[in-house]
């Protein structure tokens, strides 16, 4: 049986080789091109023909304009075919794509055929199962990247155009509004991440050769996605004094969410070193997010930030009074009195007072009084306030 299926996809793929080669060449259509496809993407259960996907990359790297003629040939191969094997081989080439992160590749968009209710034809529905879901789950992942990198683009041509309208913000503003980029970044890079952890063979049958070969490309995308979630929120965290409620709130959402999915990483690193997977031994590092930090948020989100308590700081006040109807000595009569509330005195017997902000600083010694004249309820005699204060 196995021997006549092997049979039987080699004359396919000649048969199809054959008829590409009889197809004009437009700027929709390249036989060479579909001919490295063809020969990509064999009927061959064991390996991909790593010669024929290097081709193809060698088309594309050439010249942009040979996209649309891949993107055909690709189509088409999937269209003709019921076999788990040129499916895999398809999704594997379209992996390998994406990953050359070529300007051009970003604008494919969504993936131009579907393979979300994919159905062997030529097995047993029951024998087939594990490979069958394996193959939706690596579709739907592929689907996702495809479309959030042409999100991407579009994303930094209008990060473009936004940076002329932020000209006006305050400083503040325009970085408020670059932290909420980034944790946006980061939430649909974890949402990229679920979808990762669902592909996985799910019974005995579907780990063969051409599957595990799969699955080292998925264990090298979760590298790096994981790398560049740990990174985008390791650069976020580093702005914590800048949080307002909004982004404190998006980005504990997100530090749970990675708590969860190193749990999930873990657990998945050890299932595909157990079924032999070369890719799955070595883990990534999964790095803790500080209980510092996350207390710091949950600050923030509840109306308790630095900025508040820096707030309440500065509502206290220095008050130095001077009695000059007194004729004693003028030191003797200089009190100097810390407060959380403005002291208003009254002009009597002569008298003169001054309220001078404090301004807090890690030493508490330093310089830091900034004589204040603009405070309604205070009298201040501006003649005498230069023998009033004396630092």
């Amino acid at each position: 049986m196995r021997l006549w299926r092997k049979v039987s996809g080699l004359v396919k793929d000649q048969n199809s080789i054959f008829i590409a080669s009889l197809s004009r060449r437009t700027p929709l259509r390249n036989p060479d091109i579909e001919a490295a496809v063809i020969k990509a993407t064999s009927h061959d259960e064991f390996s991909m023909n790593m010669k024929n996907v290097d081709r193809v990359f060698r088309w594309l790297r050439l010249s942009s304009c040979n996209l649309k003629p891949l993107i055909w040939a690709i189509s088409i191969r999937i269209e003709k075919t019921r076999s788990w094997v040129v499916a895999i081989k398809v999704l594997i080439l379209m992996h390998g794509l994406y990953s050359t992160r070529l300007p051009c590749v970003q604008r494919i968009g969504r993936l131009p055929f579907d393979l979300s209710n994919f159905e062997d034809g030529h097995s047993r529905k029951h024998e087939m199962h594990g490979i069958n879901a394996f193959i939706r789950a690596y579709f739907a992942f592929l689907d996702q990247k495809s479309s959030l990198l042409c999100m991407e683009l579009h994303e930094k041509r209008s990060n473009n155009n936004m940076m002329i309208m932020m000209h006006n913000l305050d400083v503040e503003e325009k970085e408020s509004y670059s932290i909420v980029q980034d944790l946006v970044v980061v939430q649909k890079l974890q949402s990229l991440l679920d979808v990762l952890l669902e592909i996985k063979p799910l019974s005995d049958s579907a780990t063969v050769p051409l599957v595990l070969e799969a699955m080292d490309c998925v264990m090298t995308e979760i590298f790096d996605v994981y790398s560049r979630i740990r990174n985008g929120i390791s650069r976020v965290l580093s702005r914590i004094n800048l949080f307002g409620k909004v982004e404190a709130t998006m980005a504990l959402k997100i530090i749970k969410k990675a708590t969860i999915q190193a749990e999930e990483l873990s657990l998945y690193f050890e299932f595909n070193r157990d079924i032999g997977v070369r890719n799955a031994e070595v883990c990534p590092i999964v790095e803790q997010i500080s209980n510092e930090d996350i207390k710091e948020l949950e600050e923030i989100i509840n109306g308790v930030s630095d900025k508040e308590q820096k707030s309440d700081e500065m509502d206290r006040a220095i008050v130095v009074h001077e009695n000059f109807g007194e004729k004693n000595d003028s030191k003797s009569n200089l009190r100097t009195i810390i407060t959380d509330r403005w002291e208003t005195f009254d002009e009597e017997n002569g008298g003169c007072s001054a309220i001078v902000k404090y301004i807090p600083r890690t030493n508490p010694f330093e310089a830091s009084l900034v004589p204040t004249n603009s405070i309604n309820n205070v009298p201040v005699k501006p003649q005498e306030l230069p023998d009033l204060i004396s630092f």
